[in-house]
């Protein structure tokens, strides 16, 4: 599977916080796919350690740079129930 783009949805952020991860929904050539991005990856792109539930704030603020690399991601694992966004993503 080819880098598709992912459209991800806003609305569908979830910060689970016990799985250290912020869950959301994204489309795809007209599929929609559930995505996992760790805190790592958020700290990355942040700058910060995601706290006191403000993972999902700054997801919002990096979604262009977030949608790239659940395309990379989704490319990887398609065939997943939850595509997962790693730190490999970032290369």
């Amino acid at each position: 599977m080819t880098d598709p783009r992912i459209t991800i949805d806003p609305a569908s952020l979830f910060d689970n916080v016990d799985e250290r991860q912020v869950e959301f929904s994204g489309d795809a050539d007209s599929d929609r796919y559930r995505f996992a991005l760790r805190y790592d990856v958020v700290e990355a792109l942040a700058g910060t350690v995601p706290q006191d539930g403000d993972a999902v704030a700054q997801v919002r603020q990096h979604l262009p740079r977030i949608e790239p690399l659940a395309a990379r991601a989704l490319a990887r694992d398609y065939d997943q129930d939850l595509v997962v966004i790693s730190e490999n993503d970032l290369a």
